[in-house]
Order: structure tokens, then C-alpha cells, then sequence
């Protein structure tokens, strides 16, 4: 495969859970990183004044996805079940990027997957022409990097 210099487009997309895709598409997907503290530390007995810096825990973001409101359960179902069994429900989600000819170019699988915060839509009766909207945020335990 040629190296490709071009970046590739943000908007074309797809979000799987544990392996099979979920009712309605998704406009936005916010949030993917991964972040490492550091610990400081310095030995006594030093001669420059000065602290190491010592990789510790590691830590994923919380990833935010975001689709018009449709006639499904799916987001709710998936609430009740951690709200009654806890870690049992979770989950895997891959976020995979397509290039132009829709063939993955760039996936991401968070795992230790469980909703946090479900936002419903905001009403309002001027227009008529905006989307409901709602809007899930997902805890992960660790996110992967995969250039397929």
C-alpha cells in the first residue's frame, strides 16, 4: 500500500458495538484520546536539582456520540442493564474512519465500554428544521489504535 499524503475526511464513519453496528448513524464522535500521568520524582542524592519524570497510570477519555433521535431502545436498554448489573455490561466500541472508498483507513476499539450520561434532544417549536438530537457519553477503561 502506497503512503497516502493527503489527510483523510472526519465525516465518514462508523461506530460498532461489540462488533455489530447500532441502530442509526451517528453524526459525531468526540473524545477519542488516551493520556498517561507522570509522576515526579527526585533521589536525594542527586546531584542536579532536578525531578525525573516516571510514566504511571494511564487513562482514556470520555467519548461523547451523538445522532438524530430514532425510534429505538438501544441507548436505554444498555443503561438498565449497568444500572442493574454493573460492570457486566460492558461493552467493546470500535469507531473505525473510512476513506473515499469507504474502506477503513483508521479504527479505534475502546474496551471496558459503559454509558455514562444519555442528553436528550432540545425542543423548541420556531422552526422545524433542526434535528432531534441525542447524545451519549461513553466511560471506556482503555482505548487501541489500529491503521488497518
Amino acid at each position: 500500500m502506497a503512503d497516502r499524503n493527503v489527510p483523510y475526511g472526519s465525516f465518514n464513519f462508523l461506530v460498532e458495538f461489540n462488533g455489530q453496528d447500532i441502530s442509526g448513524g451517528f453524526s459525531d464522535v468526540s473524545g477519542l484520546g488516551t493520556e498517561v500521568t507522570m509522576a515526579e520524582y527526585r533521589n536525594g542524592n542527586d546531584k542536579e536539582n532536578h525531578v525525573r519524570k516516571i510514566p504511571g497510570l494511564h487513562k482514556t477519555g470520555d467519548v461523547t456520540l451523538k445522532r438524530g433521535l430514532i425510534k429505538s431502545q438501544d441507548f436505554w436498554d444498555w443503561i438498565k442493564e449497568v444500572r442493574n448489573k454493573g460492570v457486566v455490561a460492558q461493552r467493546s466500541v470500535t469507531v473505525t474512519l473510512l476513506d473515499e472508498a469507504r474502506e477503513a483507513a483508521a479504527r479505534w476499539v475502546l474496551r471496558g465500554v459503559v454509558p455514562m450520561k444519555w442528553t436528550g434532544p432540545t425542543m423548541a417549536a420556531k422552526g422545524g428544521s433542526e434535528v432531534a438530537m441525542e447524545e451519549l457519553v461513553l466511560s471506556a477503561e482503555s482505548i487501541e489504535y489500529d491503521a488497518p
